[in-house]
């Protein structure tokens, strides 16, 4: 059972056997290294970069589902570049904003 799982797996469109597997196996690189950046301080985030992750994983998300054959490689990848950019981009906002907006108590 075992082994025709794997000769399904090895055989599928977007198998081991083709860039369909591999460009996206590849890309969790980004995923890791944005979740490494978690540890970041706030004002070393990119707005630029965390957007460009954020709508490259919201845009091919929606593509690697609307593509023959799915590729979930591709859309988990993409889930997970959307959901670390989105993060990082609400620390980044969080800091920026809603820091200066505290109003300063006077001390008495």
């Amino acid at each position: 059972m075992a082994t025709s799982k794997l000769q399904a797996l090895w055989n599928h469109p977007a198998g081991p056997k083709t860039i369909h597997f591999w460009a996206p196996t590849f890309k969790w690189g980004i995923s890791i290294a944005n979740i490494a950046d978690f540890a970041k301080p706030t004002d070393k985030i990119s707005y630029p970069q965390q957007l460009a992750v954020t709508c490259t994983g919201v845009i091919w998300s929606r593509y690697s589902m609307v593509i023959t054959p799915k590729n979930w490689n591709l859309f988990s990848v993409n889930v997970a570049m959307a959901g670390t950019g989105i993060y990082q981009l609400s620390r980044k906002i969080k800091n920026d904003f809603a820091s200066e907006a505290e109003p300063v108590v006077a001390k008495e």
